[in-house]
Parts: structure tokens; sequence; C-alpha cells
């Protein structure tokens, strides 16, 4: 047999194989081809992306506390695993897998995708199945953290994302912080800089994650970007949380915090305009963080634990008495 290209004769291969079940053999005698040449041709098929297998573990999830969430926070979705007490690098895992799943079903041909960074956005992305016939381009949308290890800072991830979802990727040729206002709008000023923002800003999807302001548990300490000292004025200025790089209070405000005029990213009230933004976030340091970016509307579909949900809930709960 002829195929028209290689490409083809490994779709014919996957497809009687996959999808209507013939053997090795069986195919080997169709095509007239070696039965060891079938198997590296279904391997082959598998390394181009021409065949995806997803095994989908099953992830127990709070349904009512995922119900309670959306009308409460009029979210798109919200996706709570059930944490049955399990460690933290397991749960903020699980949450990731669904945030996953969650973009797999949204994201159209196409579509434009700014990313954040952070520990949460890099358990989505690891999690998320290659798709490179979508032709997905991703764009940095904050200014790139430096300090931290690369495989959760913004230039890896959104490299990562785009590979997976077969488009270009656009850096943010930027740092997080600058040492001071006027430095920052020196930045903005820069074509390629206002160029990568203004993609950023016509996205119709952003995976995101929530920081907090918690002593023992502020990225941007680990960064090194911060102190304790500075971390602890940030909490006396009533800022409770981050994302997409710039600190807000309980009600998700960030005009009053003078840290946010030295971040280059896109600013939060354009996060709020994209369509879809995605937030993983699990932990208890992080439930007024995440309480803030709901309330404020930056988030449209949250993926976390349930026992991160409750401790929202109970946080919320002490607002409104």
């Amino acid at each position: 047999m002829i195929a028209d290209s290689r490409e083809d004769l490994l779709v014919r291969v996957a497809t009687l194989y996959y999808e209507e079940d013939y053997s090795q053999q069986e195919i080997a005698d169709i095509l007239q081809i070696s039965r060891s040449n079938i198997s590296r041709m279904l391997k082959e098929a598998k390394q181009k992306g021409l065949v995806e297998i997803r095994i989908r573990k099953r992830i127990p999830r709070a349904i009512d506390l995922e119900h309670e969430f959306v009308a409460r926070f009029g979210l798109q979705r919200a996706m709570i695993v059930a944490g049955n007490e399990r460690a933290y690098p397991e749960r903020l895992s699980d949450a990731g897998q669904q945030a996953a799943w969650y973009i797999e079903e949204m994201l159209r041909p196409g579509d434009v995708l700014a990313i954040s960074w952070g520990t949460g956005v890099n358990a989505a992305v690891k999690a998320l199945t290659p798709q490179p016939s979508l032709g997905v381009d991703v764009v940095q949308m904050i200014g790139s953290v430096g300090t931290v290890d690369s495989v959760i800072d913004g230039p890896e991830l959104a490299r990562e994302l785009a590979t997976k979802l077969g488009g270009q990727y656009h850096y943010l040729h930027a740092p997080l912080f600058v040492d001071s206002p006027t430095t920052r709008d020196l930045f903005l000023k820069q074509p390629m800089i206002a160029d990568t923002l203004e993609r950023a800003r016509s996205a119709r999807f952003a995976l995101v994650g929530i920081g907090t302001t918690e002593s023992g548990a502020s990225s941007f300490i680990r960064a090194g970007h911060l102190t304790e000292t500075q971390l602890a004025e940030l909490r006396a200025q009533g800022a409770v949380g981050e994302i997409s790089g710039l600190h807000f209070d309980s009600e998700g405000r960030a005009d009053t915090l003078d840290i946010n005029r030295r971040v280059i990213c896109l600013d939060l009230p354009d996060v709020k305009q994209i369509p879809r933004v995605v937030a993983v976030a699990c932990g208890l340091a992080k439930r007024r963080s995440i309480l803030g970016a709901l309330r404020a509307g930056y988030v449209k579909a949250l993926a976390t634990d349930d026992i991160t949900a409750l401790a929202v809930l109970e946080e919320l709960a002490v607002l409104v008495r």
C-alpha cells in the first residue's frame, strides 16, 4: 500500500487499532506490513501527537460546596476536590488536574490564553493533555519573577503551555518588580512590552494563581522581592492577597497599595474583563486572598480543595456579621 504521506499511514494504522479494534497482527495483514512495524507506527503516532490517550483518574469532589461557591460568588465553574486530610501537594495536584480538564473543555482553536505564574498555575500546566491541533497562543501577563524556580515562573510556563497547545508564546520582556513608578512607566512605554500586554488584554482565557500576604506563605518572600517587614507593612495597609502580581485588600481593591505602582503586569481591571479566568489555589493561608479575589470578581472559575473552601466560607461569615 502506498500512502499519500507518512502521517496518513500513521493515522490509518492508529484508526484501525484504537477506533476499530483491529489487532496489530490483523492490521499487519491488511496493510502487508510486519507486525513489528505496526507496533513502531503506533508509538510514532503517539509521539507526533496524532494519537492522544487520556486516562482520567477519579478525583473525589465536594459537589455541594461547588454549587455553593457558584451561587455565592457568581462563578462559571467551581472545582473543589475532596481533600480527606491529604497532604497539600496532593490536593494542589488534584486541583491543578481539575483546572486542566476545565481548560481542555473550554478552549477553542485559535484562542489566546494569558498566563500568570506560581505553583498552582504550574500544577494545571503539567496536568494539561497536549492538544497541538488547537493552535492556541499563550501570552505572559506578568513580568518575570526571576529569582524563583524557573518551572513556576511566567516565561517557562508560557513556553510549556504554548508547546502543548500548538501555538506561539509571547514573553513579557520585563521584570515583575522595578524600583519606582517612573521606571515602571518607562517599561510600559516600550513597544514590545505594550504589544504583549495588549495581547494579554485581548485574551479569551487566563490561568492564574492567588498569592497571600500571610507570614511564611508569601511567594514574594520566597522570591526575595519582599522582606517580612515589608510584608507586615502590606498587611497593615489591608493587603490580604495577590493576583497577576498585584496585591489587593479583602474587597479586592488594589489602587491604594503603593507596591502595585512598581509592578509590570496586566492591571486587575483588565484581568477582570477577560471572559474566562481560572485560578488554582489551595491552602488555609490563602483563605482571605481567595475570598478577596472572589468578592472582586477577578476569578470566574476556581480550582481548590474542600479544606480551603470551607475556610473561605468561614472568613466570609466573619465579614458579613
